[in-house]
């Protein structure tokens, strides 16, 4: 068994590191402070051909894993841009996967190849005010009717929505009361976002603001047939597949934040000099980011773990979930860390880390939370009755 990188991989994190060198501090703090998308970084990725990493090579994409995905997305967020980094790009490798997998050849044409290119972003609306996690309850309805749909409803938390001009929408296209199972019955779509009918109302939250979250109201929005993705009614199974390679991604990413704080918090304890010794030659600072490391290290190669079961076809929820949790915990701990290293400039926002910080919370809520995590390794690996 032979757990390290392989040259391509290297070149991969080498590729993506160069680029994002391109922005430095100042640049995702201007992002962040004035709500800016970081368009300059999504155009250099998508002009260098990273947005189709994971695409099909016949609509211009790489053809790669997941495996190549996370190792993508952590060189993206532990060079200095964090969540923002991630975000703006994130979509693309897991959201378009459905479209992949059930599109047909004409669609994949149509939506895949102007996306790898930056030509057009996408948003995710599945997330409901009424539902949350549990998806099987979501309410926005697509009613049938002549040439296609005629759809309702709201989302919530919707990533991008301020510039996307597409959205991937799940629905119901028949009631939950009527559905043989609450899974039956719902149906994806990939179409545009029409803002006459589509009202797109930003969320101001803690951090990552450089990418928008936002709720979305739909009002008798209609969406063409041959803007459904596969058969009706069988949405919520083709959003599965979607899912791992998600946590996957997002537990990477979070490791990329974790370790850029500690990488700050090194730094700083190496050159920050009290009572005539630098603060890093104390203990009491040394084991704190020390443990820290340790955590992630561990957790990264438990993301990199599910990533190759998944490329490989092999079962790998158990993984992938557990690798999301380890992550977000990791890095959480880690920007903590890092904050309390800096003492009162962890606090200011020159040195960065209190931005790491506010943004290490995240994967620790979304996109599935650390007890749903634990429910679902309960029950399908250690053999609990289902709590939920």
């Amino acid at each position: 068994m032979d757990i390290q990188l392989t040259p391509e991989h290297e070149a991969i994190d080498q590729s993506v590191r160069d680029l994002c060198a391109n922005f430095d501090d100042q640049y995702w703090t201007d992002c962040e402070e004035n709500a800016r998308f970081p368009v300059e970084y999504y155009d250099l990725l998508a002009k260098n051909g990273w947005l189709g990493i994971t695409m099909p090579e016949e609509v211009g994409g790489a053809g790669l894993g997941v495996t190549e995905a996370a190792i993508m997305m952590h060189a993206a967020t532990s060079s200095g841009g964090g969540y923002s980094a991630a975000s703006a790009i994130h979509i693309n490798l897991f959201g378009p996967h459905s479209i992949v997998v059930h599109g047909s050849p004409e669609q994949k044409q149509r939506w895949l190849v102007p996306l790898l290119q930056g030509k057009e972003k996408a948003c995710f609306g599945v997330t409901e005010p009424d539902a949350g996690l549990d998806t099987t309850s979501i309410k926005t309805f697509a009613r049938k009717v002549d040439g296609g749909y005629m759809v309702r409803g709201r989302k919530m938390w919707t990533s991008t929505g301020q510039v996307a001009n597409k959205i991937l929408l799940l629905t119901r296209t028949t009631p939950k009361a009527e559905c043989k199972r609450p899974t039956d019955g719902m149906t994806l779509f990939y179409t545009d976002l029409d803002r006459e009918k589509i009202e797109v109302r930003r969320i101001h939250k803690m951090g990552r603001n450089a990418v928008d979250s936002n709720a979305v109201f739909i009002e008798d929005l209609f969406i063409p047939e041959e803007d459904r993705i596969g058969d009706e009614g069988k949405g919520f199974y083709y959003i599965l597949d979607s899912l791992n390679p998600e946590r996957i991604l997002v537990g990477i990413e979070a490791i990329g934040v974790g370790r850029n704080a500690i990488d700050r918090a090194a730094k700083y304890a190496r050159e920050r000099v009290v009572f005539g010794r630098p603060i890093g030659q104390n203990q009491g600072i040394q084991h704190p980011l020390a443990e820290a490391w340790t955590y992630l290290e561990s957790a990264y190669w438990m993301c990199l773990r599910a990533a190759s079961l998944y490329d490989n076809g092999k079962s790998c929820a158990a993984e992938a979930n557990a690798a999301k949790f380890l992550s977000g915990r990791a890095a959480f701990d880690a920007c903590t860390k890092a904050v309390m290293t800096h003492g009162g400039m962890g606090y200011a926002r020159e040195f960065q880390v209190e931005r790491l910080f506010r943004e290490s919370i995240l994967p620790r809520i979304a996109p599935v939370t650390e007890q749903l995590i634990l429910s679902f390794i309960a029950e399908k690996v250690l053999g609990q009755p289902k709590s939920y």
